[in-house]
C-alpha cells in the first residue's frame, strides 16, 4: 500500500520543497490501506538531507494543511512517532469503493469510515498503543518504619560562627594591628582623612627619605595636623590613597623656622639680606627644593 500512498503524494499533494520530501518519506513506510506510518525526526532528517529543525517545521506545515496527522496515542518501533495521511486514506478508500462497484459488489462503507483505526492490523508493523504511565498521585512510596534510624542523617544547620575559638569581632590574626581596617563592600579600606593613621610603612618612608630629620618629630606632627585640616572636607578614600597623598604633602613641607625666600620681579632692585636679584632667585629655588643656601645663621 505504500505505492498508493506515494502516488497520492506525487499527484495530489500540494506540499512543496522539504515538506514534500518529508511526506514522501513517511508515505514510503505505509503498510496498509489505513495509510499509517512511523518515523523519527532523525531518520527523516537523514533521508531528506535536511536539519532536524527544518524537518520539524515541515511537519508542522503538513499538519496545518491537513495532509498529515500525528497520532500521539500510538508509538512505533523504538518509540518513534506515528503519522497518518488522512487525505490519502480517503483517496484509497474511494478508489476501493469504485472498484467494488465496477465488480458489482455492493459496498456500504463510506470514505470517512476509513479514518477509523484498526489497532490489531497495525500491531504487525510494530505500531501499538502508547503506554500511559500511572499517575504519580496513585504511586505509593514504600512505607518507612516509624522506629529505627534514617538511612541519611541530615546535616545540622550552621548557626553563628563556624570556629568557636575566634571572637565575633576583631581581627582574625591577633598579630595584625587593628589599623585602617574598615572595609567597604569591594574589600578595600575606605576612610576619611581624620580616620586614617600613619602606618609603619609610611613612618619608615619619612625616616628613610630624611623628612623626619629635616622636620623633626614636632615638625612632622605639625605637618600631619595641617594635612588633616586641609583634607577634612575630602570624600573617604582607600588607605593607600591617603598614604600617597600624605607623603606628597610631607615632601613639600618647609623646614620650621626657615624664611620663605621669594624673589618678586618688579619690586625693587635690592634683595633682602643684601643679596643681589640673581642670588635672591637662586635662594628661592633652593628654598623650594629645601636645599641649604649658605646664608643660614
Amino acid at each position: 500500500m505504500s505505492s498508493e500512498a506515494r502516488e497520492w503524494v506525487w499527484e495530489q499533494s500540494t506540499s512543496r520543497g522539504t515538506a514534500r520530501l518529508v511526506l514522501l518519506s513517511i508515505a514510503d513506510r505505509v503498510a496498509d490501506e489505513q495509510c499509517v506510518s512511523w518515523a523519527s525526526l532523525s531518520s527523516l532528517a537523514k533521508r531528506t538531507r535536511a536539519s532536524v529543525s527544518t524537518v520539524r517545521e515541515a511537519i508542522d506545515r503538513l499538519v496545518d494543511a491537513g495532509e498529515l496527522e500525528q497520532l500521539d496515542a500510538l508509538t512505533g518501533p523504538q518509540r518513534s512517532t506515528v503519522y497518518r495521511l488522512p487525505l490519502a486514506t480517503k483517496a484509497v478508500a474511494e478508489a476501493k469503493r469504485e472498484q467494488d462497484e465496477d465488480a458489482d459488489q455492493a459496498s456500504t462503507d463510506k470514505p470517512e469510515a476509513a479514518l477509523t483505526l484498526r489497532i490489531s492490523a497495525l500491531r504487525r508493523c510494530g505500531i501499538r498503543p502508547r503506554e500511559v504511565p500511572e499517575s504519580a498521585a496513585r504511586v505509593r512510596k514504600p512505607a518507612v518504619e516509624e522506629t529505627g534510624r534514617s538511612r541519611r542523617k541530615p546535616a545540622p544547620r550552621r548557626t553563628g560562627n563556624r570556629h568557636s575559638d575566634v571572637p565575633e569581632t576583631g581581627t582574625q590574626n591577633r598579630s595584625e594591628p587593628d589599623l585602617n581596617r574598615r572595609y567597604s563592600s569591594g574589600g578595600a579600606a575606605v576612610l576619611s582623612a581624620a580616620e586614617w593613621q600613619i602606618d609603619p610603612a609610611t613612618h619608615t618612608w619619612a625616616r628613610q627619605q630624611g623628612h623626619l630629620d629635616r622636620l623633626g618629630e614636632q615638625g612632622l606632627q605639625a605637618a600631619d595636623a595641617k594635612w588633616r585640616a586641609h583634607r577634612a572636607g575630602y570624600k573617604p578614600r582607600p588607605a593607600d590613597a591617603w598614604a600617597a597623598d600624605w607623603r606628597s604633602w610631607v615632601a613639600r613641607e618647609h623646614t620650621p623656622g626657615r624664611p620663605n625666600l621669594y624673589a618678586v620681579p618688579g619690586k625693587g632692585l635690592s634683595a633682602p639680606g643684601g643679596m643681589t636679584r640673581a642670588e635672591a632667585h637662586t635662594a628661592a629655588l633652593l628654598a623650594a627644593l629645601d636645599e641649604p643656601t649658605g646664608t643660614e645663621q
